[in-house]
């Protein structure tokens, strides 16, 4: 088992996230959560029979892949893969090794590869998405790590006061981000998005299981007929306002980039 380095939980971050919370960075009462999260972090991963996801080096995986100033998306998940093997520190991400047909393959990629092919792109070759994060895509989950076995085991430490300063911050500095809220967890955060910087929020169901088609406002539709149409809203935006279009995987028709004109 690795055990933790005797450095604090923000030495851990990339320099330029660290200026970006700068702010938060001053106030005694977020450097204390970060230090009892530093505190459970290392007993739960030395002392306890349950393994932790992802790897101690992986936790910040996100951080690492996005700089900030290359950031363009901003998609949350809840915390990471509880089932040994697919959590990497990237949200919804696994390692591409991992077989799409086989049952460890979860079901919120099997998901989002159909409502790829629904938007016109082809589907995913495999679950990693570091090459979203490689174009700018910041794959946050809401709780940086989780116990085997058990989800949403990590709430409870308080992930969330990084995580949420981290958006808060993005949403503040940043203008025309695309936000990709799915499920109930990721759009408690539309209240720290700053409505002022024209970003747009896409929200929809969790993509995992049969909860992609069971809200208001479906990944996907029944049936598989439609889907919520994400990826290719994305792509829209960002054409319009002057940045590189996210090669989900390669697309099949042009995009139509009619429907956000100003």
């Amino acid at each position: 088992m690795q055990t933790p380095p005797a450095s604090s939980l923000i030495e851990r971050l990339p320099t330029d996230y660290q200026e970006l919370l700068k702010d938060f960075l001053s106030r005694a009462s977020f450097q204390k959560t970060l230090k009892d999260i530093s505190i459970k972090e290392k007993l739960a991963r030395v002392e306890k029979p349950l393994e932790i996801f992802p790897a101690f080096d992986q936790v910040f995986n996100a951080f690492h892949q996005v700089r900030v100033q290359d950031l363009n998306v901003v998609l949350i998940g809840q915390d990471p893969y509880h089932t040994p093997g697919l959590a990497q520190g990237l949200a919804f991400s696994i390692p591409e090794n991992i077989d799409p047909g086989s049952r460890a393959f979860p079901s919120s990629l099997r998901n989002i590869s159909k409502a790829l092919m629904l938007d016109g792109y082809d589907p995913l070759l495999n679950g990693d998405l570091s090459h979203w994060a490689e174009q700018g895509v910041l794959l946050l989950n809401n709780a940086l790590t989780v116990a085997q076995g058990i989800p949403q085991s990590h709430h409870s430490w308080q992930w969330q006061v990084l995580t949420d300063a981290v958006i808060s911050c993005l949403a503040n500095q940043h203008k025309h981000l695309v936000w990709l809220l799915w499920g109930k967890v990721a759009q408690k955060k539309i209240s720290l998005i700053n409505p002022t910087n024209q970003h747009l929020i896409l929200t929809a169901s969790h993509p995992s299981g049969l909860g992609a088609y069971q809200t208001n406002e479906p990944f996907l539709v029944k049936g598989d007929r439609a889907c919520c149409g994400h990826f290719k809203k994305t792509n829209e935006w960002l054409t319009i306002h002057h940045k590189t279009p996210i090669e989900w995987s390669r697309s099949i028709f042009p995009t139509d980039v009619g429907a956000f004109e100003e």
